[in-house]
C-alpha cells in the first residue's frame, strides 16, 4: 500500500492547480516513474513465479509418464541432458501464455487493493498506465524470441536425442524412392537408404539443359561419407551428345555431389533443433530442391515471430480485463484468463492442422489467432479505458 500512500499524497498537488509549476511537474514526473518500475517489478515477477510453479508440475507428472525410461537411464543424463533441456523448451513454448496469466493476476490483485483507482484518479490516463505493462511484455518478448530463435535449439538437441535413445525412437533412418533437384537442373534419385550404414541401392544422377537429359551417372550401391562426399560402386556414366553417347564404367569412384542424408530423411522434430537463421536457410534450400515435406520448418519459423507478438496482445487482453473491480475478486479474472488462454492454444492447434494439410499457408496459420485476439484485445481495451 505504500504506493497508494504515495499517489494519495500526489493528488491534492494536482488539484490545486491545472498549470503546475516546473517542481511539481518534475515531481509528478518522478511519481511516473516510480509507478512504472512498481507495475514493471510486480508484472515481470509474477510471470517468474508462475513459470518456477509451472517447472514444479511438469517435472512432476513428465517423471510419472516416463518413470520406466527414467529409471533406465542414467541420472546425469536424465538431469542434464533431459530436464534441463526440457523445462526451459515447454517455458518457452507456453511464454504467451504464462504472460497472460501473470498479468491478469498481478492487475486484479492491484484492482481489488483499490491502487489502479487511485492511479487513474491522479490524473494517470489508461494510455499512461498502459505503458509499463507494454515495457514488461517487451521484455518477456524478447527474451522469449532470442530463446526460440537461437538457445533453445542447440538444447534440444540433448533433449531429443535422449527421448530418442531412453524414451521413443522417432529418428528416421531410412527412407524409400528417395528423389529430389540436389543443384538446378541436377535430380538425384535412390531407391532405398539406410542411414545406420549410410548406405544406398540404385543409385541415378541425371543432369538436365532444359529438358534435354545431358547425362546419367547410374551406380548399383552409393555410400555417404561427409561434407557431400559420396562413394558409388559399380557405377556407370553415360554423356548424350547430339548423335553419340559416351559410356564410362568402374568398379568405385568418389563425388561430390551437394546433399546429404538430412536432406531428405527428415524426422518429426528436426525442425527444433535448427536456429532460426538455419531454419531459414534449410526451407530455402530444400524448395529449391522440390522437397515437400517442409511444411513442419516453416510453422515452426512462423511460429517463433507470431509467438513474439502474442506476448503484447495478450497483455493487452490482460490488462483490459482485470483493471477493473469485478464480483467475485480475483478469482473471476483468473478463471476467465484461463478459458481464453485454453482458447488461444486451441486455435493455434486448429490453425496450425491448415497449414498442415495445405489449405493456408503456414504464415496466415500462425498469425490468424494473433489476428483474432488482436480485435478482442482493441476491443476490451477501448472498453476498459472508457
Amino acid at each position: 500500500m505504500k504506493l497508494f500512500e504515495n499517489i494519495k499524497r500526489i493528488i491534492p498537488s494536482l488539484k490545486k492547480k491545472k498549470n503546475s509549476s516546473v517542481n511539481d511537474l518534475q515531481h509528478h514526473t518522478l511519481g511516473l516513474k516510480i509507478l512504472d518500475w512498481y507495475i514493471i517489478r510486480k508484472f515481470i515477477g509474477t510471470y517468474v513465479f508462475a513459470i518456477l510453479l509451472l517447472f514444479a508440475i511438469v517435472i512432476v507428472f513428465d517423471t510419472n509418464e516416463k518413470i520406466d525410461s527414467i529409471l533406465k537411464a542414467p541420472i546425469k543424463a536424465t538431469v542434464f541432458d533431459y530436464f534441463l533441456n526440457f523445462l526451459p523448451y515447454f517455458a518457452n513454448q507456453f511464454s504467451p501464455l504464462i504472460t497472460f496469466i501473470a498479468v491478469i493476476f498481478c492487475t486484479s490483485k492491484m484492482a481489488d487493493n483499490s491502487e489502479i483507482i487511485a492511479i487513474l484518479s491522479s490524473g494517470v490516463s489508461y494510455n499512461r498506465f498502459m505503458r509499463p505493462y507494454m515495457i514488461g511484455a517487451a521484455i518477456i518478448a524478447a527474451l522469449t524470441f532470442v530463446l526460440s530463435a537461437y538457445v533453445i535449439p542447440p538444447a534440444n538437441i540433448k533433449r531429443i536425442n535422449y527421448t530418442n535413445t531412453y524414451v521413443k525412437n522417432k529418428k528416421v533412418v531410412s527412407g524409400n524412392n528417395i528423389q529430389l533437384q540436389v543443384s538446378p537442373g541436377v535430380i538425384a534419385y535412390i531407391s532405398h537408404y539406410d542411414n545406420r550404414t549410410k548406405t544406398g541401392n540404385r543409385f541415378s544422377l541425371d543432369k538436365f539443359d532444359g529438358k534435354t537429359l545431358k547425362s546419367r551417372l547410374t551406380a548399383k550401391r552409393v555410400q555417404y561419407d561427409t561434407l557431400y562426399r559420396w562413394t558409388l560402386q559399380d557405377y556407370e556414366i553415360r554423356n548424350f551428345n547430339e548423335l553419340s553417347e559416351d559410356i564410362h564404367t568402374g568398379s568405385r569412384i568418389d563425388s561430390i555431389i551437394p546433399f546429404e542424408p538430412r536432406d531428405f530423411l527428415i524426422a518429426k522434430n528436426d525442425q527444433e533443433m535448427l536456429t532460426s537463421p538455419e531454419l531459414i536457410e534449410y526451407i530455402n534450400k530444400q524448395k529449391q530442391r522440390g522437397v515437400a515435406n517442409i511444411k513442419a520448418f516453416q510453422i515452426e519459423l512462423e511460429r517463433r515471430y507470431a509467438m513474439t507478438a502474442a506476448s503484447f496482445i495478450l497483455t493487452l487482453i490482460g490488462v483490459s480485463l482485470s483493471s477493473r473491480k469485478v464480483r467475485g475478486g480475483t478469482g473471476v479474472n483468473i478463471g476467465v484468463g484461463i478459458a481464453l488462454s485454453f482458447a488461444y492454444i486451441l486455435f493455434s492447434t486448429v490453425t496450425s492442422s491448415f497449414a498442415v494439410s495445405g489449405l493456408t499457408s503456414p504464415f496466415i496459420a500462425m498469425w490468424i489467432p494473433n489476428m483474432l485476439f488482436a480485435l478482442i484485445a482493441i476491443y476490451l481495451y477501448r472498453k476498459a479505458s472508457v
